[in-house]
């Protein structure tokens, strides 16, 4: 495996500088012990100061991608100029792409039978090369130990390089930060909404307002009642938290 990238601290969770194509390649060669890769976004690192188990497996992660623009933004302002946004969505694609003169073979763990079903299904008529090992929709509560033993072999025995993870956050850091202990040679990617982006369940924010930085505000205005507590809390809180380390840095620079 390459030289993992550098990682900054931004409001206590550390995010990797590292753009699209050098994740990409990362997740097509993790060496044999594996690699797991978290992307994050404003609500992954403000959860993670009020959750210690979350903050230890993202710390965990060999990557943590800079998938909101408010943390791309912040690794600009501390000193990584040319940091672009790495999300999910992108993430995956091109990920699918650059694999197929490889044969990279891809397994998608998450969401629900239904879905796995019409993303495959999508996938191979537009990728009709593309190598898949396998599905596997657990169950919407918390895996018994026999469980994950069980899924964990079933990933194995399939052969796969890559693992969708689409648990949603934590629940899917929490999983790869335990799986992939036993999973080596096997890159390990939390992908959040992106299955229900690709069957089409759930609409993706326009370019524009991913581009301003206003996905959330997408996201809010899609599932309000679910979404609100989140926003009101955690994004003044960053801007605060990110001001303040903002300022010490600079001062540490004088």
């Amino acid at each position: 495996m390459a030289q993992l990238p550098e990682r900054v601290d931004v409001v206590g969770t550390g995010i990797s500088v590292a753009g699209l194509d050098e994740t990409v390649d990362l997740i097509l060669r993790p060496g044999d012990d594996g690699l797991m890769v978290a992307v994050c976004n404003v609500h992954a690192v403000m959860s993670a100061r009020r959750d210690p188990s979350l903050n230890a497996a993202l710390s965990t992660a060999d990557v943590a991608t800079a998938d909101g623009m408010p943390l791309v933004w912040a690794l600009r302002s501390f000193g990584t100029p040319d940091q672009e946004r790495v999300d999910a969505l992108r993430l995956f694609t091109a990920t699918v792409e650059a694999g197929l003169a490889e044969a990279t073979s891809h397994f998608f763990y998450g969401s629900t039978d239904a879905v796995l079903d019409r993303i495959i299904s999508d996938l191979e008529q537009q990728y009709p090369d593309l190598v898949v090992s396998g599905t596997l929709a657990p169950p919407f509560r918390a895996l018994t130990p026999r469980e994950m033993r069980d899924h964990i072999e079933v990933i194995r025995h399939s052969g796969a390089d890559v693992v969708w993870v689409g648990l949603g956050m934590p629940k899917q850091e929490y999983w790869m930060a335990e799986a992939r202990r036993n999973l080596g040679g096997v890159a390990l990617v939390g992908v959040g909404a992106v299955f229900d982006w690709l069957a089409g369940s759930m609409p993706k924010a326009p370019q524009w307002m991913q581009g301003a930085g206003l996905e959330w505000l997408y996201r809010l205005s899609r599932e309000p009642s679910r979404l609100w507590r989140r926003y009101a809390w955690n994004n003044p809180a960053f801007l605060v938290l990110f001001a303040a380390q903002l300022t010490r840095v600079r001062l540490s620079r004088n």
